[in-house]
Order: C-alpha cells, then structure tokens, then sequence
C-alpha cells in the first residue's frame, strides 16, 4: 500500500484534523477500541468496581472503611492518580502509532503499538509530570499563561514517540511546532472536551438507570471512547503540525520508525 500524497497546507484546519481523526479511527476500528479498552476502559472498570466493592456504605465493609477512611483515602487516591496518568499516556503513545502508520498507508498491530507505548511510558510520563507542573505554577498567577503553556507543551508526547528528541527537547520541539496555531489548537480542544461532556452527560442519565456492575461498565465504555477520540485527535494534529509548519509528508514521518 503507497502512502498518500499530501499536499501542504497553508493553515492549522480543525475540521482537516476531525475528517483525518475519524477516518483513522474507521479504518482501524477494532485496533483503536481494542486499545482503548485496555489502557482506558479496563483501569476505569476495576476503579469503579473497587469503589463498589469497599464504598462505606456497604455494611460488610463500614467499621473498616470509617476507621481507615483517611490513609486508605490518601493511599488510594495517590496510586489512583499515577496510574490513570500511565495508562493515559499508554493510550495516547499507542494511538499516535496507530495514527502515523494508518496515514502513512500502512496497517498498524496491536503488538507494535503496545511495544512503542511500553517503550517511551517512563518518559512519557516524567514529560506529563512536568508539563502538569509547569501549567500548574502558571495558572497559580493567572489562568491565561497555564493555557498558553499547556496549548504550547500539547504535541510534547508526539513529538516524543516521532521524533524521540528527550523529555525537555520534545517539550520545546512542541512549543516551536504549535507557535502561531494555539489559537487553532485551542479551539479543537475546546470541542473536544464540548463532546467528551456531552457524551459523559448523557450517558450518565443511561448509568443512573443501573447499579453495580452494569453501571461500572457503561462508565468504562463511556471512558474509552472519549480518551480513544483525544488521543488520536491529538497524533492527527502533530501530522497536521508538521505539514503547516514544514511541509512534512506523512512517508517522512515514518522513516523515523524504520
């Protein structure tokens, strides 16, 4: 299978990055929900069947809970925390695979992206820590500057996996590459996120309509979608970065894999 042929566009379009988002989706529906799934549905599931399982109200597990309510609460919560951030970022560095080689017009495995995902996840999650810091410190001030930060530091895990430049220099490979399409950028995100709630809020009404297991399922489902959606609207966008910026065809992106 030959690559497209991509004829370098003038500006960052966000209904480009959408038509390009779901098209990759489409082609590779089983491998994006199947990786979905596991690195977002599966961690949400078990979360939420812990929190059935050991939820105070459960009267086999009360005097317990209440006595260690704090530490348990604490200790949970931390370890909730770092692993929702590693399987995110598992997520997004596999569907970025998924992304490039699909573009490139070839057909991405299950294997391959888990392996590129697993390879670049202490990194990956080391750049997140940072990134989340330093949006952090600058929203503390103002709320402008975190954003500012944040739409700059955005293509940062792409930039990470493609082009495998080290934390700091995919850090600020991702602000050179999103200078004068933040605005684009900022927009995309925002309907992103419209959508995301939009999905969450309706299927909430379906949840409140079960209990137990069910319920914890829906919520799963819910999570992969959305996470699997971002995640590859947001490898779609580093391509669509790269071909304002540099006039980079999709075939140059992936020698950087051969």
């Amino acid at each position: 299978m030959t690559s497209a042929a991509l004829v370098r566009p003038e500006n960052f379009q966000i209904g480009r990055v959408f038509n390009n988002t779901f098209a990759v989706i489409g082609r590779n529906i089983g491998l994006c929900v199947g990786l979905a799934a596991l690195f977002s549905g599966l961690p949400q599931l078990v979360t939420q069947l812990v929190r059935l399982n050991f939820h105070p109200g459960n009267p086999a597990n009360f005097a317990a809970a209440t006595t260690n309510y704090k530490l348990g609460y604490i200790t949970g919560t931390a370890v909730v925390v770092i692993l929702y951030f590693a399987f995110a970022f598992l997520l997004q560095s596999s569907l970025v695979r998924v992304a490039i080689e699909d573009m490139n017009g070839k057909k991405p495995t299950f294997s391959d992206c888990v392996r590129i995902a697993i390879r670049f996840l202490l990194p990956t999650v080391g750049m997140g820590l940072l990134v989340g810091l330093g949006v952090g410190a600058a929203s503390i001030a103002l709320l402008v500057p975190g954003i500012i930060l944040g739409l700059g530091w955005s293509m940062a895990v792409p930039v990470l996996i493609q082009e495998r430049l080290g934390v700091f220099g995919s850090m600020s490979r991702s602000r050179a590459l999103t200078k004068g399409s933040r605005w684009a950028l900022l927009g995309l995100f925002v309907i992103l996120v419209i959508i995301g709630f939009v999905i969450q809020s309706i299927s909430a009404v379906v949840i409140y309509l079960f209990h137990g297991i069910v319920a914890a399922l829906l919520a799963a489902m819910v999570q992969s979608v959305v996470s699997m959606v971002t995640s590859v609207a947001t490898a779609v966008s580093y391509v669509e970065l790269r071909q304002v910026k540099e006039g980079t065809g999709v075939d140059e992106l992936a020698e950087i894999f051969s």
